[in-house]
């Protein structure tokens, strides 16, 4: 998916919304919207444009439908989390290869921390549900997240950590051994407008490559008289340490989250 589709979707869904719907968001309302541990259900549309690989002068893209569930299992409160990649990479002889990633799922357990610490800890699985081979590991892969965040006047601080490792699938295709942790940072400034830094550093244990993205982004939230939020953001990333060929050098992170209020009978 390109960039001007994937930019064009979300012009056409934010234009298509009333503008007397849409008043500027509280703080408390920027802070929940910002928070993956938020009790919500939610509905996220990601794209990572890749406009700079290194080793390479090919582009990727990652476009990513996100969709979260809070429910409950045995009394204790939870959040599913479903992540659905359709990709864009370089492949052979210099094409680039479409189609259907991996899919995630977490399982985030909410556990009571101390006063202002919100924490979740739960499994974590990838399955290969890739259309291409090179959009995809072909394993089967199970793991650990864990997330801690921090809720501010000013904003949020906080981070996700996750581990994956492969099971079964594919005895051709590599190893899988792969950690990833997430710092958020979130700044609010007036009119329900914020400052964010997201970038994910991910860390490859069996070969050895890595790189640690810093970003620097600006979003707007608004919430309609519905109750839910739209949270609209841009967020440029710049690799600032890294080892390994074919890993990002420079990726815009574009978003639109939507949480939607849970009605109770």
């Amino acid at each position: 998916m390109k960039w001007g589709l994937s930019s064009t979707l979300v012009t056409l869904i934010v234009a298509s919304l009333p503008m007397t719907a849409l008043a500027d968001a509280s703080a408390e309302d920027m802070n929940k919207s910002n928070n993956p541990l938020t009790p919500m259900v939610a509905l996220s549309l990601h794209d990572y444009i890749t406009s700079s690989i290194f080793g390479t002068d090919e582009t990727s893209n990652s476009f990513n439908l996100r969709g979260a569930m809070p429910h409950l299992l045995g009394g204790l409160p939870q959040i599913a989390r479903m992540t659905i990649p359709y990709q864009t990479v370089p492949g052979p002889d210099g094409d680039q290869v479409s189609g259907l990633g991996d899919i995630n799922v977490f399982d985030i357990f909410l556990l009571k921390g101390n006063e202002g610490l919100e924490l979740g800890v739960g499994p974590y699985f990838v399955f290969p549900t890739a259309s291409e081979d090179e959009t995809g590991a072909g394993k089967w892969q199970v793991g650990a997240s864990v997330m801690a965040m921090s809720p501010h006047p000013w904003g949020l601080i906080g981070g996700l950590l996750t581990y994956q490792h492969d099971v079964a699938g594919d005895e051709d295709r590599p190893t899988q051994n792969i950690a990833t942790l997430q710092p958020f940072v979130i700044y609010n400034l007036p009119s329900a407008v914020y400052l964010r830094s997201t970038g994910i550093w991910f860390f490859n244990w069996e070969t050895g490559d890595y790189y640690i993205p810093i970003g620097v982004g600006l979003g707007k939230i608004w919430k309609l008289e519905s109750g839910t939020t739209m949270n609209l953001f841009a967020e440029p990333q710049w690799t600032v340490a890294h080892e390994g060929l074919g890993v990002p050098n420079y990726q815009t992170f574009i978003g639109l989250n939507f949480q939607f209020p849970i009605t109770r009978h």
